[in-house]
């Protein structure tokens, strides 16, 4: 097991109101808590809207013949085309270039998805 020794204000710790020898399991209940919200409910994280679309996609269980049909929603096709028009135009900001980054990284993946899909229904065929 790790231990993480965590500081906290007095102030903030008073206003838990918690006996100190439960804060090990509050500590461990609210990162659990956390981590399961973030898996059901990726909405709060940095990730660009196109990560939660690809994911959800994915874990639909599309047949070949949907993946090779996918296409990103206009929304996050339209951001896509405005982080690449900032880029041609001006510098990104570091959070823009990670967006970016993000966004060609689940295009790559997408080809790759793609590409053996395609494969799959060529063998079909045959």
């Amino acid at each position: 097991m790790t231990t993480i020794t965590l500081e906290v204000p007095d102030e903030l710790a008073a206003q838990f109101k918690i006996d100190a020898a439960r804060w090990p399991d509050f500590v461990r209940d609210a990162v659990e808590a956390k981590l399961t919200e973030q898996i059901q409910h990726p909405t709060g994280s940095t990730c660009p809207p196109i990560h939660h679309e690809i994911i959800d996609f994915l874990a639909s269980r599309p047949t070949p013949e949907q993946i090779i049909s996918f296409k990103i929603s206009d929304a996050a096709q339209e951001r896509l085309e405005e982080l690449l028009d900032k880029n041609g135009e001006t510098e990104l900001t570091p959070e823009e270039r990670t967006e970016l980054d993000q966004y060609l990284q689940f295009s790559h993946v997408m080809i790759l998805v793609k590409a053996s899909a395609h494969l799959v229904v060529n063998e079909r065929s045959e």
